[in-house]
């Protein structure tokens, strides 16, 4: 077993775990409950539209995401980041389908997907590559800055580009916390772009979001009234167990239009009143995966959640500044949460061999990453 939760497990991201978020797993493994539609079991949704509040809240998200706010927005629990990324991708397929046959009735569906590009930084992770595949869709690498971030000029270079070209711009995804190297994409310029361009905004704050409960990170989150979506993963950082991923909505119809098969068999008579998440998912069942969020919340509270990812931020810094005083390393980008670059300096070729004698010892696991040609240790 690769032990994720060792002190010694420095790969990838961390994933999190608590004793609450053990025991609300067991009991929703014990309840055992498939709530894809609320009178499949009331507590099931009516919790996770709750819990999805409060988190929402935590993180000071515009009211329009929220569930209590009246509006049309609400949150959900996706399985996986990736997962996110794919729903938001298609809800916004089907908007501009929609949008562009109003426009062009003699236009078939055929054409119109041939023509629909979506765009994402070329820092982005490879699971927006992924959504672009299975969505069927054409998406645009567009370059970051010299700081690894997707800036509002670019963007709208590429957007203009492609009109230009005949094709036909519906979606971006903005990252809020890179896998490389933790880097915050402009949402304040993005957004601001994708808007007058009538494209969907889906911001992937999936490591770094947790950190928007402490409000001295939330200025990354500058522009997020601009977005359409947006997901993190409690699962990654926040003390609650795989699988979590919140994500939220600021129209929900897009997406439950576009995955809204109505059998008999899973109509009910609440129908409107209450969400039927199975339109909100690509799965058709779900577990109780809000207990979760519940138990970790009640029990630590939001000071102690907040003091864990402080403490964590913490180690990074203190890792960095080793780093700076060593002249053997460097840090090959600024440190950003609880994410440390860092290299030995020299060539791509000393790196490798140093992260092989790490690994190969079997006591510390690490991986790298490479950005413009730089290979470095994260």
């Amino acid at each position: 077993v690769t032990h994720w939760h060792s002190p010694k497990f420095h790969a990838y991201f961390p994933t999190a775990n608590s004793y609450p978020a053990i025991v609300a797993d067991m009991l929703s493994g014990a309840i055992a409950c498939i709530g894809f539609t609320w009178i499949a079991s009331p507590a099931c949704t009516e919790l996770e539209v709750v819990m999805l509040d409060w988190l929402g809240k935590m993180l000071d998200l515009p009211a329009e995401f929220l569930a209590c706010s009246g509006g049309k927005g609400g949150g959900v629990i996706q399985g996986t980041a990736s997962e996110s990324t794919l729903v938001a991708l298609l809800g916004a397929k089907a908007k501009k389908l929609q949008e562009v046959k109003a426009q062009h009735p003699e236009w078939d569906e055929h054409t119109i997907i041939g023509k629909l590009v979506g765009y994402a930084s070329a820092q982005a992770h490879s699971s927006v590559e992924r959504a672009g595949l299975l969505g069927g869709v054409k998406l645009r690498s567009v370059p970051a800055d010299e700081d690894n971030r997707l800036r509002g000029a670019a963007l709208e270079k590429a957007i203009e580009q492609d009109l230009a070209d005949g094709l036909i711009p519906f979606y971006a995804v903005v990252t809020l916390g890179t896998t490389n190297s933790c880097a915050f994409d402009r949402l304040d310029e993005c957004g601001p772009v994708a808007n007058k361009h009538k494209v969907w905004v889906h911001v992937d704050a999936a490591y770094a979001g947790s950190a928007f409960i402490c409000p001295e990170y939330r200025h990354h989150m500058k522009g997020m009234e601009t977005a359409d979506s947006f997901n993190f993963n409690p699962h990654k950082w926040m003390l609650v167990n795989f699988d979590c991923s919140a994500m939220w909505l600021k129209d929900p119809s897009w997406v439950v239009n576009a995955f809204n098969v109505d059998p008999l068999y899973l109509k009910h008579d609440m129908q409107g009143s209450a969400p039927d998440y199975r339109h909100w998912q690509i799965p058709l069942g779900r577990r109780f995966r809000a207990l979760k969020l519940w138990f970790v919340l009640r029990l630590y509270g939001v000071e102690n959640l907040q003091a864990h990812i402080r403490r964590h931020c913490g180690f990074a810094k203190q890792f960095g500044e080793l780093c700076v005083q060593d002249e053997r390393f460097e840090l090959a980008a600024e440190i950003n949460m609880g994410l440390a670059c860092f290299r030995l300096k020299g060539s791509n070729e000393r790196n490798e061999a140093l992260l092989k004698r790490i690994n190969g010892r079997g006591h510390i696991h690490l991986v790298p990453a490479k950005i413009r040609d730089v290979y470095f240790l994260r």
